[in-house]
């Protein structure tokens, strides 16, 4: 029997796979232990999701991906990142004990998701807290590639391992670019790189575009 040859972007969009449940006890305990989440945040664990999908990772490979998320937010990052499977916009690190395993094995540039904490202030104005829920309390937010999209304010950011990409002019691998803008824009997400002013957080997307 003659095989169909089918386009590469075929084969990948047909790989892509994505799941959704509730957050097993495991990874509720994680979830805790971390700090992510505690009492007195604005969504109950019940209410967030274990969201995993097929990316590509820097390394030109697909990978098996998952973040916690609001069940609010489920379909559509389900959207999203098929589509960013489809052009095969390369992601540093989805796994789940990058954010919310053990300390010692956390990492820097991992894409990040549900964090019940507060909305970081700019760079321009500094501390470490603003009053103010961020979205990422609300499991409607994600982080992509923190160190390629730096959150930056008056020229500065706080993270030194990203100076490099403070220059959004020279587009490297991992960089947010208009497509992955417009794969979130179609279910109706904001980006943080088209804030007014000269703060801006490149990294971020989120339901209410805050």
């Amino acid at each position: 029997m003659r095989l169909l040859a089918l386009p590469l972007a075929v084969l990948a969009v047909t790989a892509y796979h994505v799941s959704s449940r509730s957050l097993p006890a495991k990874i509720r305990a994680d979830v805790i232990s971390s700090g992510n989440w505690h009492r007195g945040c604005p969504v109950p664990l019940s209410q967030l999701r274990l969201l995993g999908f097929t990316y590509w990772g820097f390394d030109k490979h697909a990978h098996t991906g998952q973040i916690v998320v609001n069940e609010t937010a489920v379909r559509p990052l389900a959207k999203v990142f098929r589509r960013l499977y489809a052009i095969r916009f390369p992601i540093r690190d989805a796994r789940l004990a990058s954010t919310y395993g053990p300390a010692r094995v956390r990492v820097d540039d991992a894409t990040a998701s549900f964090e019940c904490r507060q909305a970081v202030p700019s760079p321009c104005t500094g501390g470490t807290g603003t009053g103010s829920w961020s979205e990422h309390a609300y499991g409607e937010a994600v982080d992509l590639n923190p160190r390629e999209n730096p959150y930056v304010g008056c020229g500065m950011t706080r993270d030194k391992s990203a100076l490099s990409y403070l220059d959004r002019s020279r587009v490297r691998r991992g960089m947010v670019t208009p497509a992955v803008v417009a794969a979130f824009a179609s279910v109706g997400w904001g980006w943080g790189g088209s804030w007014s002013g000269s703060t801006k957080d490149y990294m971020h997307f989120s339901a209410t575009g805050h």
